[in-house]
This record gives C-alpha cells, sequence and structure tokens, in this order.
C-alpha cells in the first residue's frame, strides 16, 4: 500500500490509457508516459539533500508530475497553499519543518505576484536540463516488470511512513503541519472506491488545489491508483470554463465545496451536466436550496460528505442507495466514530450532541514537532475532530458545527451555526451571513452577525425571536463588502471576526 509503488502497478496494467488531461496547457499523458516523465524529474530531485520538498503548483499535469517524481526521489512533498499568502505560506512551511527547497512556476509566481524566495527550483528550468540520455534511461526503467521496478529503482518505504505534509487551513489558529502516512491515504481512497463502487471507466474532474487534503487524496492519487482518466484545471472558480470542461470531457465524478457548487449551479446550462454519476461536496454545510436547485435544473443528487486534513480525509459520506440529505453521511466501513461530552469525553447515547471522534487507519500520523497539539487531538487511537456532531438511529452522522463555534452565554452552549441557518432565513437574495462571538463582561460573550449587504435588523430579529430564545439573537450587524474565504472555499472564521471587531472599534 506504498501509494507511488502501486501507481506504477497501475501504469504498467494501463500502459497506453489517458491519464492526465491538462485543460490549461492541452497536454495529455498516457499512463506509461507519466511514469517515464516522473521517473526523469525524479532524477533530477534525488540528489536535494533534504527530506522535504515543497510543492507550490495549482492542479495540473505538472503538478502530479511533481508529486510522484518527489515519491520517487524518496523526499515527503510539502503542500504548499498559494492562495492566501503564497510568500508567508512557504517561509512559514520552511521555518516549520526546516527545509528550504520549493518545486513551483515562474508563470505561477508571475500570475500570484509572489516574490522569488531562496530555495525554489522552477518547472521551467528542469525541463530544460532534461537530455536524450535522461529520456532513454527512464524509458528502460518503465519498461521493466513491476517487480524489477518496485524493489530496484523505488525507495523502500513502509505503510507507517509519511507520504505528505499538509497544513490545516488556518482559518482558527496558526497552519499545523499534518502528517499522513501512505496506509492513511491509500485505506482512505480504498474505502471510496468501494463506497461509490468506482470503476477504472470514471473519469475524474481534478480542480481543487492539491494543497487541500481532499485535491491530494481523492483528485491525485485515486486516478493514478484506480487507473481513471484525470482531467485538471487549475481554477474551480472560473465556473463557466468548468462547465464546458465537464460537458465536453464527460466527466463523471465532480467533488467541490458548496460555495464553488453554486458557481457551477449559476455558470451551467441544461445538458452540461448529463455525464456526471457522482458530484461529491464537502468542507462547509450544503444549503437545502442549493441540493434541490441542482436536482431540478440537472437530476443530479448531490452527496454530501464529511472529512478533515487528519483523517485523510473522507470519515463518513452519503452515497447511492444510502442518502440522507441534511446529514453527512454514513462512516465509511472500517471507520469508527463516537460522539462524546465536550467537557466530562463521556460517550453519549444516540440523539444526542457532542464532540465528534474518529478512530481508523485513515487518522493521521500526528503533527509534526507538536507533541502537545497531538496529545490533545490523539487519544488511544481516537482522534478529536474538534465538531460538534451527533449520530442519528440509522447510523448518519449529522454535522453541528464546529466546537469553537459553540458559545457559553449565560451558562449554555449556543451554536453560532444554528442562529446562521435561521438567519439566512430572513436575509435579502444573494446576501451572505455569518455570526461571529466577541467578548462581552457580563455574559462572557455576545453575538454578532456579519451581513454582506444592509439589512433591516430590527424586523430580521423580531423573526428570528420566533424561532429562537434571547441569547440566540445577534446584538448587533456589521456589514462587510464579502465574507473572507480560504483557497478552498471555506469561509475564514478567524479573518470575518478581526474584521467585524476593527468595525465595531471605528463606529465607537
Amino acid at each position: 500500500m506504498i501509494l507511488y509503488k502501486e501507481f506504477v502497478k497501475t501504469a504498467k496494467k494501463y500502459p497506453d490509457k489517458i491519464a492526465i488531461i491538462d485543460k490549461m496547457s492541452n497536454k495529455e499523458m498516457t499512463f506509461a508516459k507519466t511514469l517515464i516523465a516522473s521517473l526523469i524529474l525524479s532524477s533530477k530531485l534525488k540528489n536535494i539533500k533534504e527530506d522535504f520538498i515543497g510543492i507550490m503548483l495549482p492542479s495540473s499535469l505538472g503538478s502530479i508530475l511533481s508529486v510522484i517524481a518527489t515519491s520517487f526521489a524518496g523526499k515527503i512533498p510539502v503542500m504548499i497553499n498559494f492562495s492566501t499568502g503564497a510568500e508567508e505560506n512557504i517561509l512559514y512551511s520552511q521555518k516549520k519543518l526546516g527545509f528550504s527547497t520549493v518545486l513551483t512556476s515562474k508563470k505561477l509566481l508571475e500570475k500570484i505576484n509572489c516574490n522569488e524566495i531562496e530555495g525554489m527550483i522552477f518547472i521551467e528550468d528542469i525541463l530544460l536540463k532534461i537530455h536524450l540520455k535522461d529520456k532513454i534511461k527512464a524509458a528502460a526503467i518503465a519498461n521493466m516488470p513491476v517487480y524489477i521496478i518496485n524493489k530496484y529503482f523505488m525507495p523502500k518505504a513502509d505503510p507507517d511512513d509519511v507520504a505528505v505534509m499538509l497544513f490545516t487551513s488556518g482559518s482558527e489558529k496558526d497552519p499545523k503541519a499534518v502528517m499522513l502516512t501512505h496506509k492513511n491515504i491509500y485505506t482512505n481512497i480504498r474505502l471510496l472506491l468501494e463506497t461509490f463502487n468506482i470503476s477504472e471507466e470514471e473519469i475524474m474532474l481534478a480542480n481543487l488545489p492539491q494543497f487541500h487534503v481532499f485535491g491530494f487524496t481523492v483528485q491525485l492519487w485515486l486516478p493514478l491508483i484506480k487507473g481513471l482518466k484525470n482531467i485538471t484545471y487549475p481554477n474551480p472558480l472560473d465556473y463557466k470554463t468548468i462547465c464546458k470542461i465537464i460537458r465536453e470531457e464527460k466527466i463523471t465524478i465532480m467533488i467541490g465545496t458548496p460555495a464553488f457548487f453554486s458557481g457551477y449551479l449559476r455558470a451551467s446550462k441544461e445538458g452540461d451536466f448529463k455525464s456526471i454519476k457522482y458530484a461529491i461536496t464537502g468542507a462547509d454545510k450544503l444549503p437545502e436550496q442549493l441540493r434541490k436547485d441542482f436536482l431540478i435544473k440537472h437530476n443530479i443528487e448531490i452527496y454530501e460528505g464529511y472529512g478533515t486534513t487528519e483523517t485523510s480525509p473522507v470519515v463518513s459520506v452519503n452515497f447511492p442507495g444510502n442518502n440522507k440529505p441534511g446529514s453527512i453521511g454514513l462512516p465509511l466501513k472500517e471507520v469508527q466514530i463516537k460522539i462524546v461530552h465536550p467537557e466530562t469525553n463521556e460517550e453519549l447515547p444516540i440523539g444526542e450532541i457532542g464532540k465528534i471522534l474518529v478512530k481508523g487507519d485513515i487518522v493521521m500520523k500526528g503533527y509534526f514537532n507538536d507533541l502537545e497539539e497531538t496529545s490533545l487531538r490523539l487519544k488511544n487511537g481516537w482522534y478529536d475532530t474538534g465538531d460538534m456532531g451527533m449520530l442519528d438511529e440509522d447510523g448518519y452522522l449529522w454535522h453541528k458545527g464546529r466546537l469553537k463555534r459553540f458559545v457559553k452565554i449565560a451558562g449554555e452552549m449556543v451554536s453560532l451555526v444554528k442562529i446562521e441557518n435561521v438567519l439566512e432565513k430572513f436575509l435579502p437574495e444573494g446576501c451572505e451571513c455569518c455570526v461571529v462571538e466577541l467578548p462581552d463582561y457580563t455574559k462572557g460573550a455576545k453575538i454578532i452577525a456579519a451581513v454582506t449587504q444592509e439589512v433591516k435588523a430590527k424586523k430580521i430579529i423580531k423573526e428570528m425571536s420566533k424561532q429562537l430564545p434571547p441569547i440566540y439573537l445577534p446584538k448587533q450587524f456589521v456589514v462587510l463588502e464579502e465574507l473572507p474565504k480560504r483557497g478552498t472555499g471555506k469561509i475564514d472564521f478567524r479573518k470575518i471576526t478581526e474584521l467585524v471587531q476593527e468595525k465595531l472599534q471605528k463606529n465607537k
């Protein structure tokens, strides 16, 4: 279950099948050529005297080859977020993990306006240094039997060795470096393949950034290991182009956040998604209206799931024949879930809300060089997700928000997500909201609603009061031009809280 060795097996099994089509460069590669190209690139990385190599590239043929080649070279890829402060994220990861080499592209730096940083090496420069002898040697190795390639030309590895370093989103505190092993990622892939009965005939759309765990596991390694055709495109926000790619390439698997799916719905025409078999969403709550609109316009059911970076990622998911809209699905086979009291950690009965704990081979090895945080989140094999939820009588998991998005007011646990769900009903069309908490000297915390349009606050609060008790009602409404989001489309709660605080200070 070593990821790169499994890819070698697949490449030898389907040598002439198209592995990757890069829609930005209009290049395509068979599995055999992907193996050869990865061997060539790995030969240029083997002499780097570091355990880690940073990779900062958008979803593309180049990024996939870079990950495979880094692994072939016996190094651990460190996936760097370039969507929010690329330079800051590079320096942070270099300092955190103690490495310098970052594989990136001059075109990307120009596009995101990022300065060149010491340690960067560029794909464009490496391509210029590839000679005929490099190609002949790689082709000769690729022509050998699987057993010979994996035994003599691949680095030795154990399933419990770290396969990648991914960083948490940093939406609540500084990002942590998550160590995911070959066993973690391979197990998640195997369980997903079984759950959805995915065959090698499926066609994957790979448009999520690969610094995001879903992009890395499901859109990069799953197609390489199962033998799917993988269509890459670097910008999930380019809604019209994505719809065109889905229609032209007859994509069957589409994955994204609700924010992305909302954009695809707006930009699509009837018939654009007729090839889609599986539309899967996660990261944020799927709005019921979005699910219904997709069903009406395209006759496609969006399957909502749940996962975390620390669980490689998928923990639970709805799927054909087992779908309960509103829930985040059934736990994957072999994955254990229990719900515990947030303060006593006692296991709670069916139907009660508490912290979600996860156990199984999908759970990370730990946080790099952070024994304290690892020991807080990993106990006796159980990973504390920091999320609140409940299991129903049919075994479905229901997400109730982050524990940090529950606030203790006057001794009662108040869910900010619940407040948002009610508030959204009374907002004008197109208005987004995010409810945050700020310190309050009398009650400990107060509720503030950030909205993207001016609203009739008194009227809204009056309507909300019919569905919520007084302590749940927002004390103030603050208008922000937009709600900041991370590169993955997730709401940046920390940034919103900061902006709300700043605005309220100015208005004093």
